[in-house]
């Protein structure tokens, strides 16, 4: 009989990898997937939005720059301190929350609009984070999702990472978020309309050479892989990433421009 994984200790893992680096170089480059998830969910002035595992706020801004009522969570507060930080340089009354997504802290039907920009995904727990997204969202609200394919771009980042470094048996692969099927299987359940729409996010670097050095750097699970790969695994790693950029690659050899793909969702309670 297989050992049950071990999901505090997989949550707590997370954390400290999502808090290495600085998560922010990277997630303000993608403001404009929380730009697009706020207009496929016609958020109107005045509702009140919930946004989970906001990390440093794209879909939180979005929304306060319509008019909403924005409260934003993660459990990592110094994510939560860089969304601050630019609510407050763009004027935006917002809530800034330390919560897990897989206990949220609010009543029952709380919020007219449930945001998670490449967030939620990355929870351990995947079936009691979506149920803990239906539970705050109100009768005839909206819950909005943008989350990575498995075959799109950053799919294929974190299937490569695995090869290098396997993540404990059992886990989960975030991406299941990124694919119709799963959410079908987790929100038909709780009533709610499920309607998706294929996206890509182009990211823009000078070479697979810059990218790599921003992501090693900056962004958490990346900065961990680095850090624990012996150098003979790293430089593996490395090689390996750097192919797949070049595969991806649309821009040739002046630049680099890669398309990932990700699945838009507004997820609709009836």
């Amino acid at each position: 009989m297989s050992t049950p994984i071990d999901l505090t200790a997989l949550k707590n893992r997370q954390m400290a990898s999502w808090a290495s680096g600085d998560y922010t170089v990277i997630g303000t480059t993608l403001q404009i997937v929380g730009e697009q998830l706020a207009e496929a969910c016609d958020l109107l002035c005045d509702e009140r939005v919930l946004d989970v595992a906001a990390g440093n706020g794209n879909a939180t801004l979005a929304a306060a720059r319509r008019g909403c009522a924005v409260t934003s969570t993660d459990y990592v507060g110094a994510l939560l301190e860089r969304g601050e930080e630019r609510a407050r340089a763009e004027r935006l009354p917002v809530t800034f929350q330390v919560a897990d997504a897989e206990a949220l802290p609010f009543e029952d039907a709380s919020f007219d609009a449930v945001l998670s920009t490449f967030g939620v995904m990355f929870t351990p727990d995947q079936p009691k984070a979506a149920a803990e997204l239906a539970r705050v969202c109100r009768p005839g609200g909206r819950i909005g999702l943008a989350n990575w394919t498995p075959e799109g771009f950053v799919g294929q980042v974190f299937k490569t990472l695995g090869q290098h470094l396997p993540p404990p048996l059992g886990a989960q692969p975030p991406s299941n978020w990124g694919t119709e099927a799963w959410l079908h299987s987790h929100f038909d359940e709780h009533d709610f309309l499920v309607q998706v729409t294929r996206r890509a996010f182009n990211f823009r670097y000078r070479s697979p050479a810059h990218f790599i050095d921003v992501f090693r750097n900056w962004y958490g699970p990346i900065y961990k892989a680095f850090a624990v790969l012996p150098p003979e695994g790293a430089e593996a790693f490395e090689q390996d990433l750097t192919e797949l950029l070049n595969r991806m690659n649309r821009a040739g050899e002046k630049s680099l421009v890669v398309p990932s793909e990700y699945l838009e969702a507004v997820i609709t309670r009836r």
